[in-house]
Protein backbone atom coordinates (compact mmCIF):
# COMPACT_ATOMS: atom_id res chain seq x y z
CA UNK A 1 0.00 0.00 0.00
CA UNK A 2 1.13 3.64 -0.31
CA UNK A 3 2.89 5.17 2.68
CA UNK A 4 0.70 5.18 5.75
CA UNK A 5 -0.82 8.57 6.61
CA UNK A 6 -1.76 9.03 10.25
CA UNK A 7 -3.45 12.11 11.72
CA UNK A 8 -3.58 12.81 15.44
CA UNK A 9 -6.12 15.40 16.62
CA UNK A 10 -4.70 17.54 19.41
CA UNK A 11 -6.36 20.24 21.48
CA UNK A 12 -4.78 22.87 23.69
CA UNK A 13 -6.75 23.39 26.90
CA UNK A 14 -6.49 25.70 29.91
CA UNK A 15 -5.28 24.08 33.08
CA UNK A 16 -8.53 23.02 34.69
CA UNK A 17 -7.75 24.50 38.10
CA UNK A 18 -7.19 27.95 36.55
CA UNK A 19 -10.24 28.44 34.30
CA UNK A 20 -13.30 30.53 35.03
CA UNK A 21 -16.66 30.88 33.29
CA UNK A 22 -17.72 34.21 31.80
CA UNK A 23 -21.40 34.16 32.72
CA UNK A 24 -22.26 36.97 30.31
CA UNK A 25 -21.05 35.01 27.27
CA UNK A 26 -21.38 31.48 28.71
CA UNK A 27 -17.84 30.79 27.45
CA UNK A 28 -14.71 29.72 29.28
CA UNK A 29 -12.50 32.61 30.32
CA UNK A 30 -8.93 31.48 29.57
CA UNK A 31 -7.37 34.91 30.06
CA UNK A 32 -5.73 34.10 33.39
CA UNK A 33 -5.15 30.40 32.80
CA UNK A 34 -1.98 28.73 31.60
CA UNK A 35 -2.47 26.38 28.66
CA UNK A 36 -1.25 22.86 27.98
CA UNK A 37 -1.83 20.06 25.50
CA UNK A 38 -4.97 18.20 26.54
CA UNK A 39 -3.64 15.34 28.74
CA UNK A 40 -5.72 12.62 27.00
CA UNK A 41 -4.34 13.89 23.67
CA UNK A 42 -0.82 13.28 24.99
CA UNK A 43 -1.81 9.61 25.29
CA UNK A 44 -3.13 9.76 21.72
CA UNK A 45 0.16 11.32 20.58
CA UNK A 46 2.13 8.48 22.14
CA UNK A 47 -0.05 5.87 20.40
CA UNK A 48 0.32 7.74 17.09
CA UNK A 49 4.09 7.98 17.46
CA UNK A 50 4.23 4.27 18.24
CA UNK A 51 2.34 3.56 15.02
CA UNK A 52 4.80 5.72 13.08
CA UNK A 53 7.78 4.03 14.76
CA UNK A 54 6.50 0.56 13.86
CA UNK A 55 4.80 1.06 10.48
CA UNK A 56 6.45 4.21 9.13
CA UNK A 57 4.61 6.77 7.01
CA UNK A 58 3.68 10.36 7.79
CA UNK A 59 2.18 11.66 11.03
CA UNK A 60 0.40 15.03 11.02
CA UNK A 61 -1.20 16.98 13.85
CA UNK A 62 -4.58 18.60 13.14
CA UNK A 63 -5.88 21.08 15.70
CA UNK A 64 -8.54 23.77 15.88
CA UNK A 65 -8.00 26.93 17.87
CA UNK A 66 -6.47 30.40 18.08
CA UNK A 67 -2.92 31.23 16.96
CA UNK A 68 -1.50 31.06 20.48
CA UNK A 69 -1.99 27.27 20.39
CA UNK A 70 0.88 26.99 17.91
CA UNK A 71 3.92 26.98 20.26
CA UNK A 72 2.40 24.27 22.44
CA UNK A 73 1.44 22.15 19.43
CA UNK A 74 5.08 22.25 18.31
CA UNK A 75 5.86 19.99 21.28
CA UNK A 76 4.29 17.25 19.15
CA UNK A 77 6.80 17.99 16.39
CA UNK A 78 9.67 17.72 18.85
CA UNK A 79 8.25 14.38 20.00
CA UNK A 80 8.32 13.01 16.44
CA UNK A 81 5.34 14.29 14.40
CA UNK A 82 5.94 15.68 10.90
CA UNK A 83 3.67 18.71 10.41
CA UNK A 84 0.96 20.75 12.11
CA UNK A 85 -2.27 21.92 10.47
CA UNK A 86 -3.92 24.54 12.67
CA UNK A 87 -7.52 25.43 11.81
CA UNK A 88 -7.90 28.97 13.11
CA UNK A 89 -10.63 31.54 12.47
CA UNK A 90 -12.81 33.78 14.61
CA UNK A 91 -15.75 31.97 13.02
CA UNK A 92 -14.74 28.85 14.94
CA UNK A 93 -14.93 30.56 18.35
CA UNK A 94 -17.33 29.02 20.86
CA UNK A 95 -17.89 25.94 18.70
CA UNK A 96 -19.74 23.00 20.23
CA UNK A 97 -18.73 19.42 19.42
CA UNK A 98 -20.90 19.32 16.28
CA UNK A 99 -19.16 22.36 14.78
CA UNK A 100 -15.74 21.24 16.07
CA UNK A 101 -15.95 17.78 14.52
CA UNK A 102 -17.25 19.20 11.24
CA UNK A 103 -14.33 21.64 11.05
CA UNK A 104 -11.74 18.98 11.94
CA UNK A 105 -13.25 16.64 9.35
CA UNK A 106 -13.00 19.36 6.69
CA UNK A 107 -9.36 19.87 7.59
CA UNK A 108 -8.64 16.15 7.28
CA UNK A 109 -10.46 16.06 3.92
CA UNK A 110 -8.34 18.99 2.71
CA UNK A 111 -5.27 16.91 3.56
CA UNK A 112 -6.58 14.22 1.23
CA UNK A 113 -7.87 12.07 4.07
CA UNK A 114 -5.88 9.76 6.31
CA UNK A 115 -5.57 6.03 6.89
CA UNK A 116 -5.77 6.38 10.66
CA UNK A 117 -7.16 9.26 12.74
CA UNK A 118 -6.23 9.10 16.42
CA UNK A 119 -7.90 11.14 19.18
CA UNK A 120 -7.79 11.33 22.93
CA UNK A 121 -10.78 9.95 24.80
CA UNK A 122 -12.06 13.42 25.74
CA UNK A 123 -10.92 16.97 26.39
CA UNK A 124 -10.13 18.17 29.89
CA UNK A 125 -12.20 21.34 29.40
CA UNK A 126 -15.28 19.75 27.83
CA UNK A 127 -15.38 16.12 29.00
CA UNK A 128 -18.00 15.14 26.42
CA UNK A 129 -16.03 12.40 24.66
CA UNK A 130 -18.01 13.20 21.50
CA UNK A 131 -15.24 14.29 19.12
CA UNK A 132 -13.93 10.86 18.01
CA UNK A 133 -17.44 9.59 17.25
CA UNK A 134 -18.39 12.84 15.52
CA UNK A 135 -15.29 12.69 13.34
CA UNK A 136 -16.07 9.12 12.32
CA UNK A 137 -19.59 10.18 11.39
CA UNK A 138 -18.56 13.19 9.28
CA UNK A 139 -15.80 11.20 7.55
CA UNK A 140 -18.08 8.15 7.11
CA UNK A 141 -15.50 5.72 8.50
CA UNK A 142 -15.47 3.08 11.24
CA UNK A 143 -14.27 3.78 14.76
CA UNK A 144 -12.49 1.89 17.53
CA UNK A 145 -13.02 3.43 20.95
CA UNK A 146 -11.24 3.58 24.32
CA UNK A 147 -8.18 1.65 23.15
CA UNK A 148 -4.98 1.08 25.10
CA UNK A 149 -3.00 -0.33 22.15
CA UNK A 150 -3.21 0.04 18.37
CA UNK A 151 -1.74 -2.26 15.73
CA UNK A 152 -2.28 -2.48 11.99
CA UNK A 153 -2.54 -5.26 9.46
CA UNK A 154 -1.53 -3.34 6.37
CA UNK A 155 -1.94 -6.32 4.07
CA UNK A 156 -5.62 -6.64 5.03
CA UNK A 157 -5.92 -2.87 5.60
CA UNK A 158 -7.42 -3.15 9.06
CA UNK A 159 -6.74 -1.49 12.39
CA UNK A 160 -6.53 -3.74 15.44
CA UNK A 161 -7.20 -2.29 18.87
CA UNK A 162 -6.97 -3.59 22.41
CA UNK A 163 -9.58 -2.35 24.88
CA UNK A 164 -9.31 -3.09 28.59
CA UNK A 165 -12.30 -4.57 30.38
CA UNK A 166 -12.90 -5.45 33.99
CA UNK A 167 -11.04 -8.71 34.44
CA UNK A 168 -9.54 -8.83 30.95
CA UNK A 169 -9.46 -7.21 27.52
CA UNK A 170 -10.95 -7.51 24.05
CA UNK A 171 -9.42 -7.18 20.59
CA UNK A 172 -11.31 -5.19 17.98
CA UNK A 173 -10.83 -4.74 14.25
CA UNK A 174 -12.03 -2.10 11.81
CA UNK A 175 -11.20 -1.47 8.14
CA UNK A 176 -8.89 1.41 7.30
CA UNK A 177 -9.47 4.29 7.22
CA UNK A 178 -10.82 4.47 10.75
CA UNK A 179 -10.97 6.76 13.77
CA UNK A 180 -9.41 5.60 17.04
CA UNK A 181 -9.94 7.04 20.50
CA UNK A 182 -7.31 6.33 23.15
CA UNK A 183 -8.10 5.63 26.79
CA UNK A 184 -6.85 8.34 29.14
CA UNK A 185 -3.68 7.47 31.09
CA UNK A 186 -3.20 4.27 29.07
CA UNK A 187 0.49 5.00 28.45
CA UNK A 188 3.40 7.21 29.43
CA UNK A 189 3.95 9.87 26.73
CA UNK A 190 7.55 10.19 25.64
CA UNK A 191 9.69 13.26 26.24
CA UNK A 192 10.60 15.68 23.48
CA UNK A 193 13.62 14.77 21.40
CA UNK A 194 15.76 17.85 21.97
CA UNK A 195 17.74 17.14 18.80
CA UNK A 196 14.47 17.95 16.92
CA UNK A 197 13.62 21.10 18.88
CA UNK A 198 15.18 23.68 16.52
CA UNK A 199 13.60 21.91 13.52
CA UNK A 200 10.23 21.80 15.29
CA UNK A 201 10.20 25.58 15.76
CA UNK A 202 10.93 26.45 12.14
CA UNK A 203 8.01 28.51 10.71
CA UNK A 204 7.35 26.17 7.78
CA UNK A 205 6.42 23.29 10.09
CA UNK A 206 2.96 24.81 10.66
CA UNK A 207 0.20 25.44 8.12
CA UNK A 208 -2.73 27.61 9.22
CA UNK A 209 -6.09 27.28 7.48
CA UNK A 210 -9.05 29.58 8.07
CA UNK A 211 -12.74 29.01 7.34
CA UNK A 212 -12.40 30.14 3.70
CA UNK A 213 -9.51 27.71 3.15
CA UNK A 214 -11.75 24.85 4.26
Amino acid sequence: MPDLHTVVCVKVVPKSEEIRVDYSTKLLDRSNAHSEINPPDMNALEIALGVKDHYGGKLDIVSMGPPYFEPLLRIGLAMGCDHIYLLSDRAFGGADTLATTYTLAQGIRKLGGADLIICGEESADGDTGQVPAGLAEWLDVSQLTLLTEVNLDLERRVGIGRRSLKGGYELLEAPLPCVVSVKTASNEPRFMDFSRKDWAYEPERVTVWNAADL
